[in-house]
């Protein structure tokens, strides 16, 4: 979410005049908003390209419900949300917290009751965001490394070199190219790999 334009939020309710009366006290709060009135409707504008910073879902709609949404939101999408629901039973609940829904609000709300919560679940869904980076960059370093030791691997064996002077030769040939250390032992091993399969 770029912090100096307005929170994207995105609105599934199946009730028409909830819908229009909450987008319109949180677009008069300052907040960009995006309705649904059906799963169909918000994968729709998910298709499309829509990416909201945080989707706010009615849980029991005709149809398919806001968990099936709330899966895809989470799966496949990696869209943070929370659930503004009329019904407020345990086993709902539950659902929507293994589904990872950062908050439950039981409707009806006034807005200066809901803002504050979306404002919240704002903050924590940029937290969560930062921590997967930082997990994928964590994870293409660990490959990375992983990498440069099979390829070292490989060139102790082609080149009958202790591993020091493998290693050397690779990070020459990295300097060479003007590339990562990582991506010329990735190559290598590709290169293995190939030749084996042959």
């Amino acid at each position: 979410m770029n912090s100096t334009a307005p929170a994207h939020l995105l609105l599934v309710d199946d009730d028409r005049l909830i819908l229009t009366t909450l987008a319109g006290g949180l677009r008069a709060s300052g907040y960009r908003v995006s309705t649904a009135e059906s799963v169909d409707d918000a994968q729709a504008l998910l298709t499309s390209g829509v990416r909201p910073d945080l989707a706010v879902l009615d849980m029991h709609m005709p149809g398919r419900d806001g968990l099936e949404l709330a899966q895809r939101l989470r799966d496949l999408e990696h869209l943070p949300f929370l659930v503004l629901s009329a019904y407020s039973d345990p086993a709902t609940v539950e659902r929507a917290t293994q589904l990872g829904a950062l908050s439950y609000m039981v409707k009806p709300l006034a807005i200066s009751q809901i803002r504050p919560t979306i404002e919240a679940a704002l903050r924590r869904a940029q937290e969560l965001d930062a921590l997967r980076q930082a997990q994928l960059q964590l994870q293409e370093a660990l490959n990375g490394d992983r990498d440069i030791n099979v390829a070292t691997g490989i060139t102790m064996m082609q080149y009958r070199l202790q591993r020091s002077a493998a290693f050397e030769l690779l990070r020459c040939a990295a300097r060479a190219q003007r590339r990562k250390l990582a991506h010329v032992a990735a190559d290598i091993i590709q290169s293995s790999e190939a030749l084996h399969s042959q």
